[in-house]
């Protein structure tokens, strides 16, 4: 495993934090083992079984109540748990709740550089997926603006240039087959580290060439050479053709047609057409279709029907390129993914945004570093990733440009737990994004 490092050019142009702050008080990979422990053990206990009955005469009834499955006895022990940490919140001083709210930022910048430098012998279940540990981390250690040294971010580049097939695309590992969702994390990798020596590396002709490679007969893309074909490989190729700016028509079509097929009666996307609509297709499938410019494919209404004001976004996102003639350049597609962070940041929040920071503070955080993904399981690097990009996307939803701040109302804690804003569509930091568009761009 290469043993990473970030450095970070942007200027702290908004942020007063607090450095030596202590604590007082789908998918696109598979989830990574958790060798930590969790921060509290539960003591909540299980809740009672589903009533069978003690009277011969209730047994009639009592067979006709449902029974509990599995799944929802889980989840009503973590909202037992929720509830005792939301309790105690409530129930404490205003000292108390400040410390709270704090983002424990050098714990988790601990966690995650140390997981860069050395990781134990359990993760090598994860010996196919090491540039996800590479994008977990680095984009994790970029969202709280820290800077890794030039010899971690070198290994870096280098181990993914061993990651990057002769032919095009990344493998998992050196010497292992190249594959979409492996390529999207070194790619979003790379940009993240922004150096022209780790952007040049990428070779997108050959990248390229892979793509197209993996591109189905109806329109959608397959993960790898026998692959699966689902709406997770669409997103992961469009994403990397969008960011590298090597997305033309031959790539985009019929990319839409697939991914519209997948939406649901109930107005979500799901992997593949007749499946089950699912939260982290319907993100995969309406990011590539802004990027696409296809959102209209979509039916909208169904997919958003209680959030009127993202309607209304995407519907700003396709008047604003109508005047486009033709779906055919790199540059044509490219100004989506740059025009969406301008527009969409002129609605406000289309979420509750201080509930879910209040959520990922008090329920996601680890007293040692790194978060989990909810109270009673182990913290780890894929959700110390997603947790920081939430809680960036949090912030930074009300914001009224792209060049501001959040104010001070739409901030939950300290002004130090400010995280830098990410563009939703690439999930990466806005301004290693807006590098590498003027990058590739440019060539």
């Amino acid at each position: 495993m290469v043993r990473l490092s970030l450095r970070s050019a942007r200027p702290q142009r908004y942020r007063a934090r607090s450095r030596g702050t202590q604590p007082r008080g789908i998918t696109l990979a598979p989830p990574p083992p958790a060798p930590a422990a969790p921060m509290e053990s539960s003591s909540s206990p299980a809740p009672p079984p589903p009533p069978t009955g003690g009277d011969p005469s209730e047994d009639g009834a009592a067979s006709e109540l449902p029974r509990l499955t599995v799944t929802q006895v889980e989840q009503m022990k973590v909202e037992a748990r929720v509830g005792d940490i939301y309790r105690v919140f409530f129930d404490a001083p205003p000292s108390t709740k400040s410390v709270m709210l704090e983002l424990w930022r050098d714990q988790h910048v601990e966690y995650l550089t140390k997981g860069l430098r050395h990781l134990a012998p359990s993760f090598h279940v994860l010996d196919a997926n090491r540039p996800w540990l590479c994008y977990w981390m680095v984009h994790g250690l970029a969202l709280l603006d820290e800077t890794l040294d030039d010899d971690l971010e070198n290994d870096i580049v280098d181990f993914l240039s061993r990651c990057q097939d002769k032919h095009g695309g990344y493998g998992g590992g050196p010497g292992q087959l190249p594959h979409l969702a492996t390529s999207y994390a070194a790619v979003n990798t790379l940009v993240t580290i922004g150096s022209e020596r780790a952007l040049s590396s990428i070779k997108r002709d050959n990248l390229y060439k892979f793509m197209l490679q993996m591109k189905d007969k109806s329109g959608a893309f397959r993960m790898h050479n026998g692959g699966e074909i689902d709406v997770r490989a669409c997103y992961t190729a469009i994403s990397v053709a969008s960011l590298l700016n090597i997305l033309d028509a031959d790539l985009a079509k019929g990319v839409g047609d697939y991914i519209a097929s997948c939406q649901t009666y109930e107005g979500g996307i799901a992997g593949e057409p007749y499946a089950e609509a699912h939260g982290g297709y319907t993100y995969c499938g309406l990011a590539a279709m802004v990027l696409l410019n296809e959102v209209e494919k979509l039916d909208l209404p169904s997919l958003i029907v209680s959030q009127p004001l993202l309607l209304y976004s995407l519907f700003l996102l396709l008047d604003s390129s109508a005047l486009a003639s033709e779906k055919s350049s790199s540059v044509y597609y490219a100004k989506f993914g740059f025009d969406f962070v301008k527009q969409s940041n002129q609605i406000g929040p289309l979420f509750h945004n201080i509930a879910l920071q209040q959520y990922i503070l008090l329920c996601a955080q680890v007293l040692e570093g790194g978060l989990r993904d909810k109270p009673g399981k182990n913290r780890d690097h894929y959700h110390s990733c997603y947790c920081l990009s939430g809680l960036s996307v949090s912030q930074h939803s009300a914001m009224t440009g792209s060049d501001s701040c959040p104010l001070p109302q739409h901030m939950l804690g300290p002004y130090s737990n400010l995280l830098e804003p990410i563009h939703p569509l690439y999930n990466v930091v806005l301004d290693k994004y807006d590098d590498a568009h003027e990058f590739f761009s440019g060539e």
